[in-house]
């Protein structure tokens, strides 16, 4: 699996210039591992379910009240009262400079033959 940028803050990681909520820090590793094992069964459900059945409803709806649980959708687990950037764009919230020296930095490193895989 691909290593994305991670925000300072630890909140966020970006693919493609979009911010995306990572999972609350605080779940347990067991509660953890059974939560993303629940999100992908029900994500595998998706993949198996007819366009517009009660079968891809309820399996969205599975993929949906895993996300919540892990953190990634639903009320933000940081209780600081910043506000919520998921699924903005980087370069349209407080993270723009951040993510644009990310950008720099990751561009300069790929020009110069130093590029992390």
């Amino acid at each position: 699996m691909p290593e994305y940028p991670t925000t300072p803050d630890k909140r966020y990681f970006v693919v493609r210039g979009r911010l995306w909520r990572q999972c609350n820090p605080a779940l347990d590793q067991d509660t953890h591992d059974r939560l993303v094992a629940e999100l992908m069964a029900a994500r595998r459900a998706v993949r198996a379910a007819k366009a517009g059945s009660r079968e891809m409803a309820d399996a969205r709806t599975r993929v949906n009240d895993a996300k919540v649980a892990l953190g990634e959708r639903g009320t933000p687990w940081w209780n600081d009262g910043a506000p919520d950037y998921n699924r903005y764009l980087a370069r349209n919230t407080p993270y723009a400079e951040w993510y644009a020296d990310f950008e720099d930095r990751s561009s300069t490193a790929k020009q110069s033959g130093h590029v992390k895989r």
